[in-house]
């Protein structure tokens, strides 16, 4: 198998750990129904907390003292109809209150409100791409790698790699880097995690990567899939 991977992949550790940035700007989206209708799309100042963000931008409401979304816009959660709002940073699930997260520059704050009947919790989002290559979470981020099973898929592997900023080096093991694989099957982008700032796995097969190079934003809102 070839691979395309960071220059120094094989370190695990996460790197910009205790990193204090204010400066910037983050990405701030919201939509609903997996995000099949786009409600907003702003920029805002890193430095403040997600909460801040979503506040400044549209009219929220909240409970457990601030630290629950009710509602945004007047679209309010619905227990009984198994509805609320969910929220992602770098295509991660968020794993604490958006008051309780910092933004850095660079994050895509993306709400969304969903059913939650069949799938209470998505653990990452294909949606934001190139996140979490490029900013990873909570000011974190990890080596980004492509591994491709084929020598055709090459040249496919390596504009991909530049959008997700990996370098072209050959490496026995890919430790504990974000990996977007390039199969040749027929398969769409999908994505899996264990969690917030977990290695995160992205495969793609080469149709949906010959659309996802010639437009990027082909993918974005979506949960996943892109064929």
């Amino acid at each position: 198998m070839r691979r395309l991977a960071a220059a120094g992949l094989a370190a695990a550790a996460l790197a910009g750990c205790g990193s204090t940035q204010t400066k910037g700007s983050a990405k701030l989206w919201v939509t609903r129904d997996r995000g099949r209708q786009v409600l907003l799309v702003d920029k805002v100042k890193a430095g403040q907390t997600a909460m801040q963000a979503l506040q400044q931008a549209v009219k929220v409401k909240t409970s457990y003292g601030g630290r629950f979304v009710q509602s945004i816009d007047g679209v309010s959660g619905d227990r009984a109809g198994r509805r609320d709002w969910f929220y992602f940073v770098n295509g991660y699930e968020a794993d604490r209150g958006a008051a309780d997260y910092t933004l850095h520059p660079g994050d895509v704050e993306w709400w969304d409100y969903r059913s939650w009947k069949h799938e209470l919790h998505v653990p990452i989002v294909v949606g934001a791409f190139p996140e979490p290559f490029l900013h990873g979470y909570a000011g974190k981020t990890r080596a980004a790698a492509i591994v491709f099973d084929s020598k055709g898929l090459e040249p496919q592997a390596r504009g991909l790699g530049k959008l997700i900023h990996a370098k072209a080096v050959t490496a026995d093991k890919i430790g504990d880097a974000n990996v977007l694989f390039l199969t040749k099957a027929d398969v769409p982008l999908s994505a899996t995690s264990s969690g917030p700032g977990a290695p995160a796995r992205f495969v793609i097969g080469p149709a949906a990567a010959r659309r996802l190079l010639a437009d990027p934003k082909l993918v974005r809102f979506r949960y996943s899939g892109l064929r």
